[in-house]
């Protein structure tokens, strides 16, 4: 008996085939409802320690807002510290400059007190108006500086006034020439210098020797009162010898 040939065609049960069709579908649902428990557990999980790490980041972010406080403030203490401290550094040159000022006339004051001490003492020689010295001292220019200082010991709280005058007398082209008080100062007319005291005081002012001519003795006189007129060697400042 011959055996039939295979059928080419399948039959399958018509409930298979639907059954088949929903299956990735539902396969796909489940891995979704997994993902999300997954994500729901680990979000109850983590709560907690995401609130502890919110804190923990608000504390930090307190304290950075603090140190940055701080630095700022800090900042500005070392800006006012220069600021003061070269204000008390030009504070501090200026009391120098103001003490060496001060230092300078106090010696100016004692020098004057010693000479006057000199004057006016137990030991002191008592004279009316008198010329107690004239120096002279080289300016830029060609011009001479002088310093004539007057005294008045005799009568106290006496007040002398009036006004002085020099001349200058020395060697010009070889011979003994006399400089008077205008062409001491190339003008005519020219006025004596005013003075007023009780004890002393000290003229100062410039004057122009003739070029070429050698100074030898100068030769001052006082207006005002009792006329005056004393006789000096010429000498530099410093080295100036007491009047005839």
């Amino acid at each position: 008996m011959n055996t039939p040939p295979p059928s080419r065609y399948r039959i399958v049960p018509q409930n298979l085939r639907r059954g088949g069709r929903w299956l990735p579908w539902a396969l796909a649902g489940a891995w979704l409802l997994s993902l999300l428990a997954t994500w729901i557990g680990a979000s109850r999980l983590a709560a907690p320690r995401l609130a502890a790490t919110q804190q923990q980041l608000a504390q930090a972010q307190g304290q950075v807002a603090g140190l940055q406080q701080q630095v700022a403030e800090l900042k500005q203490q070392q800006v006012n510290l220069a600021l003061s401290d070269r204000i008390s550094r030009a504070a501090n040159s200026e009391v120098q400059a103001s003490l060496a000022e001060r230092e300078e006339e106090i010696a100016s004051l004692r020098a004057d007190v010693a000479f006057y001490e000199r004057l006016v003492g137990a030991t002191g020689q008592r004279k009316g108006l008198n010329v107690h010295s004239a120096e002279f001292s080289p300016e830029a220019g060609g011009t001479w500086h002088y310093s004539v200082v007057l005294t008045q010991n005799l009568n106290r709280g006496a007040v002398s006034e009036g006004q002085m005058r020099f001349t200058v007398e020395g060697v010009h082209a070889g011979r003994l020439t006399t400089v008077s008080w205008d062409e001491l100062h190339q003008r005519t007319g020219v006025p004596g210098q005013a003075y007023s005291f009780r004890y002393f005081q000290q003229l100062d002012g410039s004057v122009i020797l003739p070029k070429d001519f050698t100074p030898q003795r100068v030769r001052v006189s006082l207006a005002g009162g009792t006329p005056v007129n004393q006789t000096f060697e010429w000498k530099l400042a410093g080295n100036g010898s007491r009047g005839e």
